[in-house]
């Protein structure tokens, strides 16, 4: 199984492809697709959904993983991640990719075993189970990956569920 974790945002959304050999995990690319402030609210989503269909193309996953909307204080950002969730879920729609939703406490629990992990912690187990031994850089791709790993442990665990229902 192929998943893609995808960590949203308008200015840079990250992005984490992994593969699942039995229960061997092997990364398979990460980074992100920016823009920047020049461009209108309009143009970066198009470079947004442009973005996303390249790497749907490049690295066909058989399912993405998406944080889902939280709303913070911060009201502008949650606007944009909004925005961006919006291209990521009409993207895979398209693209006929199921996707999965999580919050960032089950990734963060899924990965670490503890849902109150810090950014660091989530980095250094992601690194540890993908067998990557340099710093993940930027933080948004190590979100993406670390999303792309619990989409796999999470669309595993559906299907033990649905084999033992039968």
């Amino acid at each position: 199984m192929r998943a893609m974790g995808i960590d949203p945002g308008t200015a840079i959304c990250g992005f984490g492809v992994v593969d699942a050999m039995g229960s061997r995990l092997k990364p398979v690319t990460y980074g992100t697709v920016q823009t920047t402030p020049e461009y209108t609210d309009a143009e970066r989503l198009v470079m947004l959904y442009d973005g996303l269909n390249e790497l749907y193309d490049k690295y066909k996953p058989d399912v993405i993983g998406v944080e889902q909307l939280f709303f913070n204080r911060n009201v502008t950002t949650a606007i944009t991640v909004g925005q961006a969730r919006g291209i990521i879920l009409l993207t895979a729609q398209q693209a006929h990719i199921p996707i999965l939703e999580f919050s960032p406490l089950q990734v963060k629990q899924g990965v670490t075993g503890y849902g109150r992990a810090t950014k660091e912690q989530v980095i250094n187990m992601t690194m540890r189970l993908l067998g990557i031994r340099e710093k993940i850089k930027p933080d948004d791709a190590a979100d993406a990956l670390a999303m792309a790993i619990y989409t796999i442990y999470s669309r595993h665990s559906l299907s033990l569920k649905r084999t033992v229902q039968l």
